[in-house]
């Protein structure tokens, strides 16, 4: 049996949005976005597969709370 191969990308978007955020792929598959929106003030948790464990949406949550800096920046 093969482990899951996870991935993480801090990714900033000036172009559609205005934040940074982190992607989290499992196998090369976007399974989780969280973001954080400067324009907007407001930070989003985007799930892009169903299914996906507790332990990996709280894993990837404290790697946004560890690698994003919690204030909005104007």
């Amino acid at each position: 049996m093969t482990l899951p191969k996870d991935r993480v990308i801090i990714a900033s978007d000036v172009s559609d949005r205005d934040g940074i955020g982190v992607e989290i792929y499992r196998d090369d598959k976007l399974v989780i976005e969280i973001f954080r929106d400067d324009a907007k003030r407001t930070r989003t948790f985007t799930l892009f597969k169903q299914g996906v464990s507790l332990d990996l949406i709280e894993e990837s949550i404290q790697t946004f709370k560890k690698e994003i800096p919690w204030d909005f920046i104007d």
